[in-house]
């Protein structure tokens, strides 16, 4: 395999015998619980008390915990990535790109059960600076709870190269195994920050769609710094990562591409057999693609440099950010994000948000406004745009 990018390529026949195919026939056990939404809040680092506060979520209009929009990803196997990345790469890694969601005006509630279809929507081959031929791939998945009624669809962006062509050019650098040491004068300036965001809107009054105007600013919100511990918390959250929360349920006579070998090393890959006798050689803050996250020498291994964040914990953060600034009669009906960068240990993510656009007719049957959202880390490097469509009151 030659430096030059002309004469390095990717052998991508296997993925195109999956275009437009479903794939992932794969479920949880269990309805979600109160706790469910409470774990993942506080994974996410969102206070707001209707998805956590017993008391408080009883005496507003939802009559009890309900979860925040972002959950629906909580609720899924593989979190949209498995239906975007079928197909043998061989020696490759995968990391998120983005996530585009498409809500239903349903919320979801404690009891409730999610279930799934998927499909690998296809995939552009680009060049990049990061790894050189690289898999910009799209699945997608629909969720429909135990009634039948559709909550969300998503479409997911999974990224996908060749590991040692990423080493070699060590676009993440060294720098991110040594992660910034925060001082006591810094990190009380971030909670400061962190807890003002939090008064701007606890009670979750919702701003009337008359007040808005094109230009105003969304309060600050700050996450972090992030750990390898808010990396544990953000990956127990989703439940599919708890052991025996979920089983194959793939139909008589056919075949699951997500079950097949993709291409990972064999430091970062699932054993599905010897998994049913010790749990951590299927779970992924011990071996698979996952594992890099909180791993250093995995991680360098796949280019990244150091430890390292989840793409589906950065677009949970843009979805909760709107909906919080939204309070409880708004509703998201649609939200885009691409992620640049991951948030690597050591590094804080601020997100700032501006009204951009009032749609007075929009696809949704109600006004909505545009909401643009950017973050960013303490240095000001952009880790993700992203938008999302609103409905406010009148």
């Amino acid at each position: 395999m030659a430096a030059d990018d002309n004469e390095f390529t990717l052998d991508l026949s296997d993925l195109d015998k999956w275009v437009g195919k479903p794939v992932v026939f794969a479920e949880l056990w269990e309805p979600c619980s109160a706790t469910d939404i409470r774990r993942w809040a506080m994974a996410m680092d969102n206070p707001n008390p209707i998805h956590w506060d017993q008391n408080f979520a009883k005496e507003s209009q939802f009559g009890g915990i309900v979860a925040p929009q972002s959950f629906a990803v909580a609720m899924d196997y593989g979190h949209g990535c498995h239906p975007a990345g079928v197909g043998h790469i061989e020696n490759s890694h995968l990391i998120f790109g983005g996530e585009e969601w498409w809500f239903y005006g349903n919320h979801i509630y404690p009891g409730d059960k999610l279930t799934q279809s998927r499909r690998f929507d296809g995939y552009d081959l680009k060049q990049t600076g990061f790894a050189g031929p690289t898999v910009f791939s799209r699945g997608d998945t629909e969720h429909r709870n135990q009634d039948g009624v559709l909550i969300a669809r998503e479409r997911a962006t999974a990224i996908r190269y060749n590991r040692d062509e990423a080493n070699k050019r060590g676009a993440y650098g060294t720098e991110k195994a040594s992660p910034k040491l925060w001082s006591k004068e810094e990190l009380d300036e971030v909670r400061k920050l962190r807890y003002d965001w939090i008064l701007s809107n606890r009670e979750g009054k919702s701003p009337a769609y008359g007040d808005v105007k094109v230009g105003d600013k969304l309060p600050r919100r700050v996450v972090g710094p992030h750990t390898v511990v808010t990396f544990v918390t953000e990956y127990r959250a989703f439940t599919q990562n708890m052991w025996g929360s979920w089983h194959w349920n793939v139909p008589e006579g056919m075949v699951d591409p997500a079950t097949q070998k993709a291409g990972f090393a064999e430091d970062m890959s699932y054993d599905y057999e010897a998994r049913k006798v010790d749990p951590h050689l299927g779970d992924g803050l011990y071996h698979g693609p996952s594992s890099g996250h909180v791993n250093l020498e995995k991680a360098s291994k796949v280019g990244m440099g150091g430890m390292y964040g989840y793409g589906a914990s950065m677009n949970a953060w843009h979805v909760d950010y709107i909906a919080y600034w939204a309070g409880h009669n708004g509703f998201i009906w649609h939200s885009k994000t691409q992620f640049r960068s991951p948030a690597f240990e050591g590094d804080i993510t601020y997100m700032d948000g501006e009204v951009v656009e009032k749609i007075d007719r929009s696809p949704y049957g109600c006004p909505v406004v545009k909401v643009e959202v950017r973050m960013t880390t303490q240095t000001g490097e952009t880790i993700l745009t992203g938008f999302a469509e609103v409905q406010l009151p009148y």
